[in-house]
C-alpha cells in the first residue's frame, strides 16, 4: 500500500478509515480466545524492532512469536504514532504461524483525538479483533478508580466515553483500555484483567516488550 509521508496525508487516512471501526463487537471473550497476541515496537534512534508474541489464551504460555527489524519511515508526531509502527507490525503479523484471536496493542484505540489510534488502525487493516491497553492517558479526563484490583472508571473525551481506566493490581497505577476494532469496551476490560494475573501490564505486552528490546540490543 502507499504509505503517507506527511502529517496531512496521515490525518487524511485516519479520517477516511475511522468510519470502518467496529466498536460494538462484542469480540471473543477471555474464555473463548485461543490465541492472544501482544504487539510492541522498540526504538534506537531511527532503528526499530517490532515484536509480536502470541500466548495461549488460557494458560498464557507463549505459542509463537515474530520479530522484524527496520527503520522508521515516518516522523514522530503526536496522534500519528501508528504510521511509524504499523508497516513493521503488519510485516511481523505476516510471519506468524498462527492467527491471533485478539491483538493487544501497547497504545490507544478510540482514546485518541480523532478516535483512531494504533489499535483501531491495526484492527481495521487486519480485520482482527483488537484492543489498546496503554500505560498512560493520551486524551480525556477521568476519576481515579478505587484501589482494589478490577476497579475502573470512565475515560471521557468531549462528553463521550472513549475508554476505561482499569486498576489491574491493588493500589497500583491503572492502565488505560480502549476499543480498537470488533471488541466492545466491557470485553476489552475483561481481557485486560484476564491478562494481568500478577502484574500491572498484560502478559502479552510484557512478552512483546521484552522481545523487541532484546532484538534491538542483540
Amino acid at each position: 500500500m502507499d504509505w503517507p509521508t506527511t502529517a496531512a496525508e496521515a490525518i487524511a487516512v485516519q479520517e477516511e478509515l475511522r468510519g470502518q471501526v467496529d466498536g460494538v463487537g462484542p469480540g471473543p471473550s477471555p474464555d473463548s480466545a485461543r490465541y492472544v497476541a501482544g504487539l510492541d515496537v522498540a526504538y534506537d534512534g531511527d532503528e526499530l524492532a517490532a515484536a509480536i508474541v502470541v500466548l495461549d489464551g488460557q494458560s498464557l504460555v507463549e505459542v509463537d512469536r515474530s520479530i522484524v527489524l527496520g527503520r522508521t519511515g515516518f516522523p514522530y508526531v503526536p496522534g500519528l504514532f501508528a504510521f511509524r509502527e504499523i508497516p513493521v507490525l503488519l510485516e511481523a503479523l505476516g510471519k506468524l504461524s498462527v492467527t491471533p484471536d485478539l491483538l493487544v496493542c501497547d497504545g490507544q484505540g478510540l482514546a485518541h483525538p480523532r478516535r483512531f489510534g494504533l489499535a483501531c488502525h491495526l484492527g481495521v487493516l487486519t480485520g482482527l479483533p483488537t484492543i489498546g491497553v496503554a500505560k498512560n492517558a493520551f486524551v480525556g479526563t477521568f476519576l481515579p478508580p478505587a484501589a482494589e484490583r478490577g476497579a475502573s472508571s470512565d475515560l471521557v473525551l468531549d462528553g463521550e466515553v472513549v475508554g476505561a481506566v482499569v486498576r489491574t493490581q491493588k493500589a497500583v497505577k491503572p492502565v488505560f483500555v480502549s476499543v480498537g476494532h470488533r471488541v466492545d469496551l466491557a470485553t476489552a476490560v475483561a481481557h485486560t484483567l484476564h491478562l494481568t494475573p500478577k502484574y500491572r501490564l498484560p502478559e502479552t505486552t510484557r512478552a512483546a516488550d521484552h522481545a523487541c528490546r532484546s532484538a534491538l540490543t542483540s
